[in-house]
C-alpha cells in the first residue's frame, strides 16, 4: 500500500499541492506571524507555493486573514514578504 501524500491548499491560489511543495505561515500561541521554512513551528499554519504571485493573490483576496481569523497590519506582510524572499533563494 502506498504511503499517503499530504495535500495542502495554498490561500493565495486555492491550488491543492503537496505539504513538501509549499511553504508554511504560521501564527504563534502568543499572536506572532512568521515563515515556517521547517513546517515543526507551534502554532495555527496556512501554506503558500513556493512563489511571489501567490503571496500576492493572498495579500490582494485576504487569504491569510481568512485562515486565522484575524486581521493582519500591513507591517506584518512586508515581513512576510521579506522572510518569503529569503527562502526563495
Amino acid at each position: 500500500m502506498d504511503k499517503k501524500i499530504p495535500l495542502r491548499k495554498c490561500v493565495g491560489c486555492g491550488e491543492m499541492k503537496n505539504k513538501k511543495e509549499m511553504i508554511r505561515i504560521v501564527r504563534s500561541p502568543e499572536g506572532d506571524f512568521s515563515v515556517d521554512a521547517t513546517g515543526k513551528k507551534n502554532g495555527r499554519g496556512a501554506y503558500l507555493c513556493n512563489n511571489e504571485d501567490c503571496l500576492e493573490k493572498a495579500v490582494k483576496g485576504h487569504g491569510l486573514e481568512k485562515s486565522f481569523s484575524t486581521a493582519i497590519s500591513k507591517e506584518v506582510y512586508d515581513a512576510l514578504k521579506t522572510e518569503f524572499k529569503n527562502i526563495e533563494k
